[in-house]
């Protein structure tokens, strides 16, 4: 890939500049305070478009790990890691690097393999097909992903919508990247730790004889999860590292082959995102769990870091000249989500981050300068009714399905699944499932068990490990609602009087915690069981999935379960109100309780609840693209930060300005911070320090506790 970067002795002044003037316009330009919430249409599922101008990580709200992306044009295109779900390697497609669209999935199937289809005590889990690299050459499009066993696969296509004809490399190159370079000349990074290179033949049929090589030796800093580029004449390789917690590394040379210096461009961004609950006794190469498993889970400390913070990502131009940068963030047992970051190139290097706080990515910031109005959209349709001919593209298969014993036309408006044999949840076949999606959702389907056969089970999993779900079982008696968590090998039984319930599954995702119900009538429904612990895990390798499923306990095909009226529901997607506009707020500090108050002193401090309101409330204003003013309602002026923002320069000016102006972050469930646009730094104070708030603070721990984050409540 050929870009444009600044000049490599950058300080990035003129784009602080540069900032801070737009920032200026944007701010006279601003639509009428509280506009753009009361025209937006409240959102029913997780969108990173704000509507006015902004967006909020992440860009999806479910699982996308292993983001590769690239410009092609105007156009963006991405691909992300899918494991052992099938179909696999999704390609979207955006024009603001915010709102994506699906076009396809470049891998239909895995191809023969047992393993790939749950058969003869065969399975995939937490393997697959993961880590693709998208590129574009010549007018052809590739993607390159490794299936463990086969090696990297090719992928390649004159349209991403497909069709993509696909070809094996021949052998494995562990998280590669590749490089179209001006000469002509492939080439792929590669491996952990050390960095290697090789070059690919010319027609990609395999690589090069003797000339695969270490780039980068080990104790460099770099890690794996490469990205490739040639920027401006340059050669950058950005990989994340864990050294022990998740961070990105770049690494840059002027000739292909070296030597390479390295520096670390962003490090300990969680964005006050906690590690979740972590499993510790089954491993990706481990057998699947029986239920007699006993399962050791444990929640890491309050701010410990592991693979949360930013990693494994790159970078990607626009037409403008400006960067961003794209990575993941594991977001406990939703699995590894994608974050988009403005990057920032000093001294050469493209630091993820704003002027002033490399390093560093906001929550929320402006929508990238694409040159084309765009408007909120989402990826996905989660509900289904299945009246349509095909499924839609959010459903993916656990492994490879077996053809012909599912339907969408046998019972039309339903989804049919045939039973057949497998020794329980997990190694049911054809089981059909979609990602669960955060911080809070729940996914409902009504179930029609009445085509089922005595030793058959069918019903709404959460897959996992520990594995959980709520189903009908079909005995010779008559069908007995069951739940049933793997962890402990439990399970509740129910009388059904019917062959037909609505079964339910929810979860708050920043607990890692679940609940499953059911319903007779689809309206009451009825908490099952107790409530489950939903943790992360290398065998599956992914986050929790919804999942559809029948299966027969008999060790001979079965009945049949159809399934209808799919429906996700999510509490927190409108985020529309998570701003106050206008109102007067108190704002108490996450790390004390104390609250938010503008001193006789004329700076920003701190008091305790009871001390009287006075300097504690402050009129939220507008000021567009997410941007706001706080006005000290006693008439004491805006606060605006001076200087560089240390302690003490926070103050209250009689007169707003472009120093007055913070980006607020949405932290979800009533808590923010806030970034100073002067600074790029957010408003904070040591907790037990005595000091007042400055405009410094990089940003916030896990725990949200150390004086940054904020909770705002309406005024008395």
């Amino acid at each position: 890939m050929n870009a444009h970067a600044p000049p490599r002795n950058a300080t990035g002044a003129p784009a602080r500049n540069r900032w801070r003037a737009s920032l200026l316009l944007l701010a006279l330009a601003a639509c009428p305070p509280g506009l753009w919430p009361a025209l937006a249409a409240p959102a029913t599922t997780w969108m990173a478009d704000n509507g006015n101008g902004s967006f909020t990580n992440p860009l999806f709200y479910d699982e996308f790990s292993d983001p590769d992306l690239i410009r092609v044009g105007d156009d963006f295109y991405m691909v992300g890691t899918t494991m052992h779900a099938v179909p696999g390697l999704p390609v979207l497609h955006s024009r603001d690097l915010v709102n994506w669209r699906f076009l396809s999935y470049a891998m239909p199937g895995f191809g023969p393999g047992d393993a790939f289809r749950l058969a003869n005590g065969q399975e995939s889990y937490g393997q697959g097909i993961w880590a693709p690299c998208i590129r574009y050459h010549d007018g052809t499009f590739y993607i390159f992903s490794n299936i463990n066993g086969h090696g990297v696969q090719v992928f390649t296509a004159r349209d991403p919508a497909g069709p993509w004809q696909h070809r094996s490399l021949g052998r494995s190159l562990h998280d590669l990247s590749v490089l179209f370079d001006d000469d002509g000349r492939v080439y792929a990074v590669y491996d952990y730790q050390q960095v290697r290179m090789v070059e690919l033949k010319p027609d990609l049929s395999g690589v090069v004889e003797g000339s695969d090589r270490v780039l980068i030796p080990a104790g460099q800093a770099m890690g794996e999860g490469h990205h490739f580029y040639k920027i401006d004449g340059r050669y950058y390789i950005i990989s994340a590292n864990y050294a022990p917690v998740g961070r990105m590394q770049a690494a840059r040379a002027d000739r292909v082959e070296g030597p390479y210096e390295t520096v670390v461009i962003s490090a300990g961004e969680t964005m006050g995102t906690q590690r979740g609950w972590w499993l510790d006794n089954i491993g990706q190469r481990d057998p699947v769990p029986t239920g007699a498993t006993p399962f050791r889970m444990h929640k890491p400390g309050d701010n410990a870091l592991g693979a949360v913070p930013l990693h494994q990502g790159g970078i990607v131009q626009l037409a403008n000249g400006q960067w961003w940068g794209f990575s993941m963030m594991d977001l406990k047992s939703v699995g590894r989500t994608t974050f988009l970051s403005p990057v920032t190139w000093h001294d050469g290097w493209p630091y993820f981050g704003l002027p002033g706080n490399l390093g560093r990515s906001p929550r929320t910031w402006s929508k990238p300068d694409v040159g084309v109005a765009t408007t909120p959209s989402a990826t996905w349709e989660r509900s289904d009714d299945f009246s349509a001919p095909a499924l839609k593209p959010l459903w993916q298969w656990n492994h490879e399905p077996v053809p012909g014993k599912w339907s969408l036309s046998e019972k039309p408006g339903a989804l049919r699944l045939h039973s057949l044999p497998a020794d329980g949840f997990l190694w049911a076949r054809n089981t059909l499932t979609q990602r669960a999606i955060g911080p809070e959702s729940s996914a409902t389907v009504q179930l029609d068990a009445s085509g089922l056969r005595p030793g058959d089970t069918a019903g709404l999993g959460l897959l996992n490990i520990p594995a959980a779900w709520i189903g009908v079982v079909r005995e010779e008696a008559g069908p007995t609602l069951r739940w049933y968590a793997q962890e402990g090998d439990r399970h509740l039984d129910v009388p059904l009087p019917a062959a037909q319930v609505h079964l339910r599954a929810s979860a708050d995702f920043d607990d890692d915690m679940a609940q499953l119900a059911y319903s007779l009538d689809g309206e009451r429904f009825i908490p099952l069981g107790d409530p489950l612990r939903t943790p992360y895990g290398l065998k599956t390798f992914q986050g929790v999935r919804y999942a559809l499923f029948a299966y027969s306990a008999t060790g001979a095909a079965g009945g049949h379960a159809d399934f209808d009226n799919f429906r996700v529901e999510e509490p927190l997607a409108d985020r529309s109100r998570n701003i106050p506009f206008g109102q007067v707020v108190q704002l108490s500090n996450r790390a004390d309780g104390s609250l938010a108050w503008a001193s006789p002193l004329g700076m920003l401090h701190s008091t305790r609840e009871g001390a009287g309101d006075e300097g504690t409330r402050f009129r939220v204003h507008d000021r567009g693209q997410g941007r706001v003013a706080l006005e000290v309602v006693d008439g004491g002026g805006f606060l605006t930060v001076v200087g560089a923002g240390l302690a003490a320069d926070v103050r209250v000016a009689a007169h707003e300005s472009a120093d007055s102006l913070f980006m607020w972050q949405d932290m979800l469930r009533g808590e923010a911070m806030l970034l100073s646009l002067r600074t790029h730094r957010y408003l904070g104070f040591s907790p037990d320090s005595g000091e007042p708030y400055a405009a410094d603070r990089p940003g916030t721990r896990p725990d949200r506790r150390d004086g940054t984050v904020l909770a705002w409540r309406a005024a008395r």
